[in-house]
């Protein structure tokens, strides 16, 4: 696309691993961050995408004032699971909430998009089918729920050069793979085992065409997937542009063995399930 980014068509399904954010009412525009990982590296100021999703949504309602926000981190930082992208829509729905702007939903999908691919998945939940940058979005039926074990990695790829090395892989195996389809489609297997909510069919036909970059630039996550597979999992998939990876499990029960397994192994593993909400305000919380 024109504007560096690439058409995609992706099926997303949002898991239970949260961030959570509370906004407080301030003259300024600030950011906190604590939480279960470590995020000493993140900046705070107006390059931060939760930052900029305050400003976006005060500059469209006219909002004189800021806010200060408290975010607790949980999701892998450059881990191609969305934690910015989901902080920068609860951003979106906690602001409009404190400052009592009433913003309808399709102008809060409307601002998501110009923040970034993601954050239109992030606001929206549950599964749903992504094209043109991932931010046009379709809902889509799923049944029951879906048992991950996701493991990160210890660090973060950047997407825009996954992204890259995606293009350049295509291009070294010209001949070897199928042409690039001018426009992208989810595969018909996938979203029928979504709406069947078959964990097995699901396995069978999952793939992220971001895996082999990703896989390239990261090496040592080939022996993350064959340890996962090997100790029980349906199937293991990079996640987005990577590094986490997801290991789909046939149950809760395989989730809390394969969780144990890789444990045991040194790794850090964390049990989710899918689908789940998307951005929403929390009554009562503190």
């Amino acid at each position: 696309m024109d504007d560096g980014y690439h058409e995609v068509a992706s099926a997303y399904q949002a898991v239970s691993l949260y961030e959570d954010v509370w906004a407080s009412h301030s003259d300024e525009f600030s950011a906190v961050f604590g939480g279960s990982i470590d995020t000493s590296a993140l900046v705070v100021d107006e390059r931060n995408l939760a930052i900029q999703a305050a400003k976006l949504l005060a500059e469209h309602t006219g909002y004189a004032g800021g806010v200060h926000l408290r975010i607790e981190k949980n999701v892998p930082i450059a881990g191609g699971m969305g934690g910015g992208s989901a902080d920068a829509a609860a951003v979106l729905v906690a602001c409009d909430a404190l400052w009592a702007t009433h913003v309808s939903r399709d102008d809060l999908h409307r601002l998501a998009a110009q923040l970034g691919a993601d954050v239109p998945f992030a606001l929206m939940g549950g599964t749903a089918v992504g094209t043109g940058r991932g931010d046009e979005l379709s809902p889509a039926l799923a049944k029951g729920s879906f048992h991950w074990v996701l493991v990160p990695a210890s660090e973060g790829l950047s997407t825009p050069e996954v992204y890259r090395e995606l293009d350049q892989h295509r291009i070294r195996h010209t001949g070897a793979i199928s042409p690039v389809p001018v426009k992208p489609v989810v595969d018909s297997q996938v979203l029928q085992a979504l709406r069947a909510g078959d964990a097995q069919m699901l396995a069978d036909c999952i793939h992220n065409d971001l895996q082999a970059a990703a896989l390239h630039m990261a090496p040592d996550l080939y022996d993350t997937l064959e340890l996962g597979e090997e100790s029980g999992a349906l199937a293991g998939i990079v996640s987005g542009s990577g590094p986490t990876i997801a290991f789909l499990a046939a149950d809760g029960e395989s989730a809390v063995e394969l969780q144990v397994a890789l444990s045991l192994r040194g790794y850090q593993a964390l049990r989710a399930t899918s689908p789940v909400h998307g951005a929403r305000v929390i009554p009562g919380a503190v």
